[in-house]
């Protein structure tokens, strides 16, 4: 009757110690989860005026007036805050890094906020759609200009992420093209997440991207397929 008795004493120990093992990782985990930021922003955007919120901006990175609050503009937009403000706000909050990985980008806005990274010192990679930065209003171009890295595809299909990466530790994803038709006139989506697991996954990804897309990969005399008739048989193809 004891042996029996010091038998169950041991396998109610072990079963209370698993169960306090348990718990513990529980919350732990839930403790993580309050701790992640998420937030999400919709659009299209309120028309309002980001003018002072960007000059400010670049004036601080010029070293001309640091510090000091977006000062007041004259122009007749409402002077409110918005999906795009709030975008603007996230982005010129990089310090350090800055991944962009997009289909289109052609804001003026949001090319000017990428601008005033750049010139602040914040390491800005780009990657993009071969076919969409060709086009007019494409901001790659004077991101280009300003030495800005970007990179390309350079294959059939289309480079449609659209993600960044700030400071290697925010994430903002969704369904938004950074041009003004989707930020004024479309049903959108940017998440905003900051979390370790899912800012290493994308990170992963956009480096995946960043080294296939490497210039020195690149073969620049072979026979043009285009987009639209990549699945069409080789005698249908224009």
């Amino acid at each position: 009757m004891a042996l029996w008795r010091g038998g169950a004493f041991v396998s109610l120990a072990v079963a209370l110690a698993v169960t306090l093992e348990a718990l513990a990782e529980w919350l732990v985990r839930r403790r993580r989860r309050r701790q992640t930021a998420r937030k999400v922003l919709f659009f299209p955007s309120r028309v309002t005026c980001v003018e002072g919120l960007l000059a400010a901006a670049e004036r601080a990175a010029e070293g001309v007036g640091a510090g000091l609050a977006p000062g007041p503009c004259s122009c007749r937009l409402p002077h409110a805050e918005s999906p795009l403000s709030r975008l603007l706000g996230l982005l010129l909050g990089a310090r350090r890094s800055l991944e962009l990985c997009l289909f289109a980008f052609s804001s003026p806005q949001l090319g000017r906020a990428v601008l005033v990274l750049h010139r602040r010192g914040v390491r800005v990679r780009v990657v993009t759609d071969a076919d969409y930065m060709a086009l007019r209003g494409s901001q790659i171009g004077i991101l280009r200009q300003a030495g800005i890295q970007v990179r390309h595809d350079q294959d059939s299909g289309y480079m449609h992420h659209k993600f960044a990466i700030i400071d290697k530790r925010l994430l903002l994803t969704g369904s938004l093209n950074w041009t003004t038709q989707a930020i004024q006139h479309n049903r959108e989506n940017v998440l905003i997440l900051e979390d370790a697991e899912y800012v290493k996954l994308f990170l992963e990804e956009f480096e995946k991207i960043w080294e296939n897309y490497n210039p020195a990969n690149y073969i620049f005399f072979k026979e043009e397929v285009s987009k639209k008739d990549k699945h069409k048989p080789e005698s249908e193809r224009q």
